[in-house]
């Protein structure tokens, strides 16, 4: 499904997903260099880290070492509520 805006994801249950990625240096493998990844997914199976962590296994050099995650829904459906009126006072 394709989302016109980062709105529209929170809503359908998305969060912000960020991973802290150790991996090995391919020209010196005892060396550990690390990358922050982050970007919306669905917990728990997280579709679009997996993809991303597939993408690094086939495409890059770098053998992974570990990998910590963190997973928050920034907003969800249950936030929202239709206000039918205003009180403005002064």
């Amino acid at each position: 499904m394709q989302y016109s805006s980062q709105l529209e994801r929170q809503l359908d249950g998305y969060g912000l997903t960020t991973a802290h990625i150790l991996y090995r240096i391919p020209d010196f493998e005892s060396v550990l260099q690390t990358f922050v990844w982050q970007d919306y997914d669905v917990a728990p199976e997280f579709p679009v880290m997996r993809k991303f962590l597939d993408f690094w296994h086939d495409k890059l050099d770098g053998p992974l070492h570990s990998i910590r995650y963190t997973h928050r829904r920034l907003i969800g459906a249950n936030e929202w509520r239709l206000v039918s009126g205003e009180i403005n006072i002064h």
